[in-house]
């Protein structure tokens, strides 16, 4: 291997491709039946009776009363439950699970049961729920004397929507009861979690009484983070009570009704404007929950951190609440809380920027937060920030200047517009997360014949890890990568590295598993079995994080991005098309080029499609109105044919050979660029994403008027 940057095959390229992988729907085991859930149809309220008809020999009923242990399954907070505990709060919401051999039989019983309601009036809107799961604020500077002294106060709200992850792959677990044992198998992200979720179910009293092993997985992006948890405790009970394998994996209508969701966000952003300069910024923001709060405290916690954006201000106070509703709860998404308030941010600073006279590049430019300055929660910005690069690049890549300027003035059927946005990601947990929480911890096993294992809880879900950890030991160690094994985490196997989310694999594990290396390579000795444990330490320069008062580093470092989109709207129909778009990343350095290439661009992608065509919502009753893939639509390489993303190298020092958290980074700045394009073609004010052909219409309607 020569530099770590340039690209390999794949660890799990030759099984993937000739179809050797084995995903959850595609094992079977002896014995084996099949689950199938009954869900709640109504948004809120009592159930008073469940009629369930006559079930056929070998067919079984699970529910509340064959849980075990407790009836909760443990995310963050433990409120969400296994099965309903009597009450119904959205629709989808897990009743019982019928057990059997024949999946058509399964659903032929879920239709002939009836559960009886007394149904309560739901609360849909997030801005009429008295219900507050969290609330968080901070203050930097004196926002109350530089209001009180603006010339002018620009107050405005933005919106941000559903977003539905549709991984290729649905969710699935099996669970499996064998000599007073829990086994869970499936697909996840966070094995640890569902091993945490399910020896609670279960009443275990020991670790070794629940295992959980991770199976090829077909995509995650943040939706096999939680819902595992959910699943997997489900599986687990159903596979005590018959005493056989039980098997449950959805259908896609059931996952997107059911499965967790990117929040949806109402953010109220002021300025206080003096001598055409922003004198302080407020950020009111509410996060829809749903009906449980699953992730919801540390996805609104990223989501205020992140609310100034890329900039610096003397003057701050941000509060946000998570609320909730009786819709689907909602939880990790690629981005994880940023890309709501950065949507939110970068508007407003757009529409700052026209309001004392200036473009939105060159008034942007002027805030650009910079090595030794505080950042908005009162910590420091330790390493250099190479926006001015990145903006060189994007900027000459996309020719922005010379097109924003000549799409001021437009005239005739087709408009063209160009957007910008500036976005970060903070790089692994919040604040001091993986010291006090996580303490991740990672082992190599060296065999007598010279093989190295990796032994994380780290998963593959398709972004790469089996290849960059491979990349990373085999380097440091010197040997070649085909020496290096490393399989599907299984909790009996390895130790708990932590969850594979929060772009901290590469950065936390991928170092630990860096100076476990360096330690074997210095003490080995060929053709002897060896073991070597790392344990994660915070680095030293790290200023303390108080979640109590929001100070402190939120994060040891943040990946950042600048993104650039073009567009062209029909302004008769009001169908618009993304004619270009460009990337510029900074991820310390890239551990495999084409690994990296791939994320930027898929997650640019997901990013534009946040901000364009992925429109969700709920109706009166609270059913998701685009369940179905017909109905919810993402974009494709046809919707944006030309794309071009590039990275910067600036190493990180506490990173493995320099690199640092990517893998949510670029799903940020898409939406904010795709928006800022849409207001430079229509001339006008924006502050919604998705920003849908129908919402163009309207735009358009008001300027013919």
């Amino acid at each position: 291997m020569d530099s770590i940057t340039n690209s390999i095959k794949k660890r799990d390229h030759d099984p993937k491709i000739s179809g050797r992988a084995k995903y959850v729907d595609d094992l079977r085991f002896e014995g084996m039946l099949y689950g199938k859930i009954l869900r709640s149809t109504i948004a809120c309220g009592i159930i008073k009776g469940i009629h369930i008809p006559d079930l056929p020999s070998g067919y079984t009923i699970v529910d509340k009363n064959d849980v075990p242990g407790v009836n909760i399954v443990h995310v963050v907070d433990d409120d969400t439950p296994v099965f309903s505990d009597g009450t119904v709060n959205y629709v989808g919401e897990p009743i019982l699970m019928v057990v059997g051999e024949d999946q058509k039989v399964l659903k032929q019983i879920l239709s002939e049961i009836i559960v009886d309601y007394e149904e309560a009036e739901p609360v849909l809107d997030m801005m009429k729920s008295e219900t507050v799961f969290y609330h968080y604020g901070y203050t930097k500077g004196n926002p109350e004397k530089a209001f009180r002294e603006a010339d002018k106060i620009i107050d405005e709200t933005f919106h941000t929507g559903y977003q539905e992850h549709v991984y290729m792959e649905v969710q699935g677990m099996i669970g499996f009861y064998e000599n007073g044992k829990s086994i869970v198998r499936g697909s996840m992200q966070c094995p640890y979690y569902v091993h945490t979720a399910v020896k609670k179910v279960m009443g275990a009293q020991t670790d070794q009484e629940v295992e959980v092993i991770q199976e090829e997985m077909g995509g995650a992006f943040g939706g096999k983070e939680d819902y595992p948890s959910i699943l997997g405790s489900q599986v687990a009970v159903a596979a005590k009570k018959v005493g056989r394998p039980v098997k449950c994996v959805f259908e896609r209508e059931e996952d997107i009704i059911c499965t967790s969701k990117r929040h949806p966000a109402t953010m109220r952003y002021r300025a206080a404007i003096k001598d055409n300069r922003i004198a302080a910024i407020q950020a009111d923001v509410v996060y829809n929950c749903g009906a449980y709060t699953t992730l919801s405290p540390v996805v609104l916690q990223r989501g205020l951190i992140g609310a100034t954006g890329v900039y610096t201000f003397d003057n701050i106070r941000v509060e946000g609440k998570g609320v909730k509703t009786n819709t689907t709860p909602n939880g990790a998404f690629r981005g994880f809380g940023g890309p709501q308030t950065f949507f939110a941010i970068e508007m407003f600073m757009n529409h700052l920027a026209k309001e004392v006279g200036s473009d939105p590049l060159p008034f942007k430019r002027s805030y650009l937060s910079k090595q030794g300055d505080t950042t908005a929660t009162s910590g420091k910005y330790h390493f250099y920030i190479p926006m001015p690069e990145m903006l060189e690049k994007i900027l000459k890549a996309s020719d922005y200047e010379r097109k924003y300027e000549s799409y001021k003035r437009q005239t005739g059927r087709y408009r063209k517009g160009i957007g910008l946005s500036m976005v970060y990601h903070g790089c692994g947990f919040t604040g001091s997360g993986e010291r006090d929480m996580i303490k991740g911890v990672v082992k190599l096993h060296k065999n007598v014949n010279n093989t190295v294992e990796i032994l994380t809880a780290g998963t593959d879900m398709g972004q790469g890890l089996k290849t960059t950890f491979s990349k990373i030991v085999a380097k440091r160690l010197e040997i070649p990568i085909d020496q290096i094994i490393i399989r599907n985490p299984d909790t009996d196997r390895v130790p708990n590295s932590g969850p594979t989310a929060a772009s901290r694999s590469l950065m936390v594990v991928g170092r630990l598993l860096d100076k476990a290396a360096l330690k074997l390579k210095e003490c080995w000795v060929d053709e002897e079995e060896q073991e070597i444990t790392e344990r994660y330490v915070h680095p030293d320069f790290v200023i303390p994080w108080d979640l109590n008062t929001f100070q402190g580093d939120a994060y040891p470092d943040n990946a950042w991005s600048v993104n650039v989109v073009e567009v062209e709207v029909d302004t008769l129909t009001a169908v618009s098309k993304v004619i270009g778009a460009w990337g510029v990343y900074d991820v310390g350095t890239p551990i495999d080029m084409a690994i990296i290439q791939g994320q930027m661009q898929g997650g640019f992608l997901q990013g534009i499609g946040y901000g364009s065509i992925e429109l969700m919502d709920v109706n009166e009753k609270g059913i998701i109105r685009n369940n179905t893939l017909s109905d919810y639509i993402i974009p494709t390489a046809m919707d944006v044919p030309h794309l071009e993303t590039d990275v910067v190298n600036y190493p990180y020092i506490e990173g493995p050979f320099g690199g640092k958290g990517a893998g949510e980074l670029p799903a940020v700045g898409g939406a904010p660029a795709y928006v800022s394009a849409m207001e430079s073609a229509l001339g006008k004010n924006l502050y919604k994403t998705p920003f849908s052909q129908e919402d163009a219409m309207k735009v358009l309607e008001e300027i013919k008027k």
